[in-house]
């Protein structure tokens, strides 16, 4: 039977019983009013308005306002007028997943745009917004994820259901970093969710960087900043909800997003809209509310039985650190990669600050052998950049601290060990510690 048949077929068993109607009564910004047709709505809720030339809009209902739905379209508005015909659609927003889908790219309303052929549905529903799983029911962070690059193996070792957020400034190679992980992890399944990114970066992206071999056990997810903003927040939903039921397959997923900050930025534009005070740099609460309910997806699984390990870029603003977005993203996640400009700028890639780095679970994951070896580098490297100006300007007198000697004498090899090429082979973690440990004579 062919995928179209099938489809069909899954479509058809899919079908209401019965369609409500209403009409188009306001139309303001990017915001769409609609009377008749709100007491069978809810937030959340999906309509389709028949625009010019019988062109069908898809919206979601963001609020209510006098007796009227609020509806926000996830494509262009062009052509809506009033009295335009609103039909409310059935049931909430699910996609049908397969396994077929490895290998291939799709938008935020889970359609493909590779122009590779029909995806496949699969029987089971998964919700769009979907919840996290109860607390008590998930699983324990054990076991270690090999992402194939040094300075995060070594220094930041990331587990199974772990959540790592990856923070950094404009072109300070957070994409870079990701496309490296990617093709050089050894979980089973990628999914990759682009959100708000530059349209040309999307097949740059998966064909260079990724290649082929990476994309084989991908699915690429992708939004760019010229759709609207239901669109880009919508993607960011869908890359979970993916992840989602390759993990209830029981497999190991990484989840890469680049990034939650334009999800924040796309809810910011959605709250705005309706109307919602904004709360701190212009975000609204509703952007610190859904923060968690969407980071909070990844993690182990229910029952044990596979895993989503998040890793989740986070463009800082004005290279600050401590910005609304990034203070409340690293207090949900269990640790972080900062990416430092002035690391970037004297040309060592990834530009990973390991001082200002942390993985909360990795000691746990550790064994004691490791968690001394990462110390001791650790603390060389912090004992370096204490001296660091003395030490360039030729103020510091070798010998006058055997610490600082010793410092001064490694610095130069962790350097190099951290340096990395994004087209080098990757490193599995085992030769990590013990690159590492040789370099410190341990």
């Amino acid at each position: 039977m062919s995928i179209q048949i099938r489809n069909l077929l899954n479509e058809i068993d899919r079908l209401p019983g019965h369609r409500v109607f209403g009409r188009v009564s306001g139309v303001q910004g990017m915001l769409v009013e609609a009377g008749g047709v709100q007491r069978s709505l809810s937030v959340g809720d999906r309509c389709q308005i028949v625009a010019r030339g019988e062109r069908r809009v898809t919206c979601e209902v963001v609020g209510f306002r006098d007796g009227r739905a609020l509806l926000m379209p996830y494509s262009s508005i062009d052509g809506i007028g009033l009295g335009c015909r609103t039909e409310v659609c059935d049931g909430e927003a699910v996609l049908y997943p397969e396994r077929s889908w490895l290998g291939r790219v799709i938008d935020a309303m889970g359609e493909p745009i590779d122009g590779q052929g029909l995806l496949e549905t699969g029987p089971r529903a998964y919700p769009v917004r979907n919840q996290p799983p109860p607390a008590h029911g998930r699983g324990r962070v054990a076991g270690k994820v090999d992402l194939g690059v040094r300075a995060v193996n070594a220094f930041l070792t990331c587990c199974q259901g772990q959540r790592m957020g990856i923070f950094a400034g404009s072109g300070v190679g957070k994409s870079s970093l990701l496309s490296m992980m990617a093709r050089q992890t050894s979980a089973d399944v990628n999914v990759i969710g682009l959100i708000g990114e530059r349209g040309r970066e999307a097949r740059e992206f998966i064909e260079d960087d990724l290649g082929p071999e990476g994309m084989a056990k991908s699915v690429v997810v992708v939004s760019t900043s010229d759709e609207s903003p239901l669109m880009r927040r919508q993607a960011a939903y869908v890359t979970l909800t993916v992840a989602e039921y390759f993990r209830d397959l029981g497999l190991n997923v990484l989840c890469m997003m680049d990034s939650v900050t334009r999800f924040a930025m796309a809810q910011r534009e959605i709250s705005l809209s309706v109307g919602e005070p904004p709360a701190s740099k212009g975000y609204t609460p509703t952007v610190f509310a859904e923060l968690p309910r969407l980071l909070e997806r990844a993690g182990p699984g229910p029952g044990g039985k596979g895993n989503i390990t998040g890793l989740f870029t986070v463009l800082v603003d004005g290279d600050d650190h401590n910005e609304p977005i990034a203070d409340a993203v690293r207090s949900i996640l269990d640790g972080h990669i900062v990416l430092d400009r002035a690391i970037a700028e004297r040309g060592r890639y990834p530009a990973v600050n390991i001082l200002r780095s942390v993985s909360r679970t990795m000691p746990g994951c550790n064994s004691d052998e490791e968690n001394r070896i990462v110390s001791r580098a650790r603390q060389l490297i912090s004992t370096y950049e204490d001296m660091a100006e003395l030490i360039r300007l030729g103020a510091y007198r070798r010998g006058s601290d055997p610490a600082v000697d010793e410092a001064i004498h490694y610095y130069p090899q962790i350097e190099a060990f951290l340096a990395q090429r994004k087209d080098e082979d990757g490193a599995d973690l085992a030769s990590c510690y013990i690159q590492l440990a040789q370099i410190l004579g341990m």
